[in-house]
C-alpha cells in the first residue's frame, strides 16, 4: 500500500497509521483467502479504516503543536536533490487530491495511486463500482482545470510511478 495514498487521507500521520494496518495485516494474514488483486484490496480496506480511525481520534484528542515542532525539528533522513524534488512534487499533489470531495479524493487515490480496478476500489469504500468511477473520473477531471490540461481521458488503468 503506498504511503502516498494514506498521505492523501491522513497527512504527515501516513507512516504511523501504515504501522497500524500492517499489524494489522500480519495479525489476520492467515484469514485472508484470494489472489493478488483480492490481497490488495483487503490490505487497502485495512489501511483505510486505520485511516478513518485515526481521523476520528484526532477530532476527539487534537494533537500537541509542541510535539509537532518537535518532529519538524529533527534531521531528514535523506538529503539528496532528486529525493527533494520527488518529495515536492509527491506533496503538491497530494495537496491537489486532498483539495477535492472526499468520495473523489478516495477514488482518485484508490484508482490511479493504488491501482485497484473499479469493483475492487468499490469493495474497499462500500460504493457500487460506478459510484467510484464516475468519483474518480470527476475527480481527475477537477485535477486537469486546476492544473490546465485540456482533457482527461482513460485509456488504460495505470499508478502513480507508471511512465506509460
Amino acid at each position: 500500500m503506498p504511503l502516498a495514498h494514506l498521505r492523501g487521507i491522513v497527512g504527515d500521520d501516513a507512516e504511523d497509521v501504515a504501522s497500524d494496518a500492517w499489524l494489522e495485516i500480519a495479525r489476520d494474514l492467515g484469514r485472508f483467502k484470494g489472489d493478488g488483486a483480492g490481497f490488495r484490496g483487503w490490505t487497502a480496506t485495512i489501511v483505510r479504516h486505520r485511516a478513518l480511525d485515526h481521523l476520528r481520534r484526532l477530532r476527539v484528542r487534537p494533537r500537541s503543536a509542541a510535539l509537532e515542532q518537535d518532529v519538524l525539528d529533527l534531521p531528514g533522513a535523506y538529503s539528496t536533490h532528486d529525493q527533494a524534488l520527488e518529495t515536492l512534487s509527491t506533496e503538491r499533489a497530494m495537496e491537489l487530491v486532498r483539495g477535492l470531495p472526499r468520495d473523489q479524493a478516495e477514488a482518485v487515490l484508490l484508482r490511479v495511486v493504488v491501482g485497484l480496478d473499479g469493483p475492487a476500489a468499490a469493495r474497499v469504500l462500500g460504493k457500487r463500482p460506478g459510484a467510484v468511477r464516475t468519483a474518480a473520473h470527476r475527480g481527475l477531471k477537477r485535477l486537469a482545470r486546476q492544473l490546465g490540461v485540456e482533457g482527461v481521458t482513460d485509456d488504460g488503468r495505470r499508478t502513480l510511478g507508471d511512465s506509460k
